[in-house]
Order: structure tokens, then sequence, then C-alpha cells
């Protein structure tokens, strides 16, 4: 027996119990935020006499949607505050945008950039929408192909993006892609979106992080702001589950998006609009609480590069080394992801499902492992990448093992 299978039965009898599975924010992260519960203090009025506390307001309290244009870098008018799940609101604006589009025997498409975020995936499946991989270079989305396809392809009617630390592998867009990507729907032949999740917009793990370029600004100039719809988040910002989430879009869109919304729902919650509004009052305290997460964050990151670096010196693996986000995406070069993510499952460690960051969970190369390395301690973190690391290597010298 190997020395790799040694060290892999060991795991094997330590009955660990460990999660690298989603990007959610550990313990010390939330508290953070405690704060929010001390910004009512019995004071249910927003800046505009609103009594927060009420029915109404489908569009969120002004202190609220100005929050929501700081993060997303927008105009507040421009902005809808909603409740605690920027994802639903994807949901919804794409069931919405899919009522315009011309009717169809075949399925309408999206573009989606892999490796991706699963949830954008299912919501494409849920609504009938067939995604067509794209792949993600080391410059961003590789645009030549994507005009390309939405040139020759009628049914494409969207691409979905995550521009700034992208998920999982934390790309952030350049200043020409943001402009290439705002000219898309001019090339075009069918009612085309932009689903910009900037979901990761104030999440930097180092110091001069390069800036966004601003979506909107050149739809704007390019007269395709009706075609662009942008999404965020305070939820990895204070209370995951209590958050809220953000849609950005041009004014006659926002109206025409209200109206679709108005027979679902009479408003969002704008109690806790008013206490996110308070607590985040303006750009220094957001900074301050974002440092805070950082100081947080920033060591487990590099406690992955420094844990990984074997299967680098080794040719086993590449990974990504994001400036910010939630995540970091791993390559293998020999080993198969699902005998890994299996692996590592029966030795008491939970990783993402292999192929979660491809559309339909189908990898074609079978490679892509999302790390997550947010919620564990650094103890937990380092003994469950420690694992990791050795069912690479087992899955690797496995894979050499077996002939062809």
């Amino acid at each position: 027996m190997s020395n790799i299978d040694l060290d892999y039965q060991r795991y094997l009898g330590a009955n660990l119990s460990l999660d690298l599975t989603r990007g959610k924010p550990c313990p010390d992260q939330l508290d953070l935020s405690h704060g929010l519960e001390d910004m009512i203090q019995g004071d249910y009025r927003s800046r505009d006499g609103v009594d927060t506390r009420n029915y109404g307001g489908l569009a969120g309290i002004p202190e609220a949607r100005e929050l929501g244009a700081r993060l997303l870098d927008l105009d507040p008018e421009q902005v809808m505050a909603g409740g605690n799940s920027s994802l639903s609101l994807m949901y919804q604006y794409l069931s919405f945008r899919q009522r315009q589009w011309a009717p169809s025997e075949a399925a309408p498409k999206f573009i989606c950039l892999v490796p991706g975020y699963d949830r954008h995936f299912s919501v494409c499946e849920h609504l009938g929408i067939a995604m067509i991989n794209v792949a993600l270079t080391a410059q961003g989305p590789d645009l030549s192909m994507i005009e390309s396809l939405v040139q020759k392809d009628p049914l494409i009617h969207g691409i979905w993006c995550v521009p700034k630390h992208s998920n999982p592998t934390g790309h952030i867009y350049s200043p020409e892609t943001v402009q290439r990507l705002a000219r898309l729907p001019l090339l075009t032949q069918s009612d085309f979106t932009v689903m910009w999740d900037n979901a990761y917009a104030a999440h930097d793990l180092h110091d001069d992080v390069p800036a966004l370029d601003n979506l909107m600004a050149h739809a704007v100039s390019a007269g395709t702001e009706d075609q662009i719809a942008i999404f965020g988040s305070t939820s990895k910002i204070t209370l995951a589950g209590a958050g809220l989430g953000f849609c950005g879009l041009s004014p006659t869109i926002l109206a025409a998006f209200q109206g679709y919304l108005e027979p679902q729902t009479i408003g969002f919650d704008k109690v806790n609009q008013l206490r996110h509004a308070r607590l985040l009052k303006d750009d220094n305290t957001l900074k301050a609480l974002m440092d805070a997460h950082r100081k947080i964050l920033r060591p487990k990151f590099d406690l992955v590069d420094e844990k990984l670096k074997p299967l680098g010196d080794q040719s086993l693996a590449s990974w990504s080394l994001p400036l910010g986000g939630y995540f970091v995406s791993l390559d293998l070069t020999a080993a198969s992801a699902r005998q890994v993510v299996h692996l590592a499952g029966e030795a008491g460690v939970k990783l993402t499902p292999a192929g979660a960051t491809f559309p339909y969970g189908n990898d074609p190369e079978d490679k892509n492992i999302r790390i997550a390395p947010s919620f564990p301690d650094m103890m937990d973190l380092s003994q469950a990448l420690d694992v990791l690391v050795c069912c690479i290597q087992k899955a690797s010298h496995d894979a050499a093992s077996t002939p062809h």
C-alpha cells in the first residue's frame, strides 16, 4: 500500500465532518453586523415620513435605494430595493422578460460562462431556457465567440455575468469587456438581456483591486440600457439570511417590472431596508465593515493557496488566485473531479458536487471543483484542505495506474 493510500486510510478512520460546499459567511462575519438590531430604536419612519411597518412602497424606501445605488454604481431612480434574496429578483426578472420573447417551437437560449454559478443555471433550467457554455479565459469572457454566437442565433436571449470576482474563478471584467458587453444587444435579432450579477462588488480581499467599469453608463451611451439588468445584495455584507437584494434597471424597464410584480406582492420588508440603510449610512461605514470582513477572510484564502501548492509542484492541479469574492476554482490535471469529490465525502469532507459549476451539472472534462473556504474556522479549513489534497493525489495516482 502506497503512502498516499495509508494517509487516506487514516482520514477514513478519523470520523471527520467538514464542509466546503457553499460560500457562507462564518459566525465571526455575521457578528460584525450585530448593530442592525439597534438601528430602529422605536423609530420606524423612513426619511420621507413613511411608516415602514405598513404596506406599500414596492420599489423600496429612498434610503435603501440609495444604498443599492452605491453598491451597484447606479442612480437611485434606477434601483429597486427588495427582500433578502437577489436570486429571487433575478428569477422574477427573467420570468418577466421571457414573456416578451417571440414564440418559437425551439427552446430559447442563454449564454452561460463556465465555470459559473450553479443557481444561475438552475433558474434557466426551471424556466425552460437552454444553456450554451462559453469558457472564461484568463482575460475574462471569450467575447469574440459570444459576439459570433448572438449574431448567428436569434434564439439566444441573454447572458449571465458575474463581473467582479466571478463565481468561482474570481475574474474581474476589463473595461473593454464591459464596454463590449454593453453593446452586445446591438448585434442580436432577439430581445436580449445582459444579466449582471454583481454579487461581490464590495468583497475585495486585497488593496488596489481594479475597479469595475460602469456597465449601465456604457449601455446608455450605446442605447441598450433597456437590455441591462444589474443585481446585487448585502447578503454577505450583513446577515446572509436577512439582507437586502437589489435590482438595477433603466427607469422605463423598472416601471414595467414593478407592474409585473404588483400582483405578487404589496411590498418587501421595509423595516429591514430601514435598518440596513441606517447601519450602512455612507461609503466610509461600508468600507470599515468590508475591511473587517477582509481581515477574517483573507487568511483563509491564503491558506487555500498554501495547502494546494504541492499539487502545483506535482502538476496535478491549477487554481485561481482571486482578489476577492468567496471562491477558489480548482482544475485537476489527471484526476476525475467526481472521483475526488466521492473520496473526500467518504473521508468526511463535503465538497460542492462535481459538475455544479457547469449547466446541467455536466463538466465535459470532469476537472473543475469549486472550493468555498469562508465558513470553516482556520483549523477545520486546514484539515479539510489536507484531506482534499490527499484525495486528489490518490485519484491522480489511481488514474495513472489504471490500464487504458
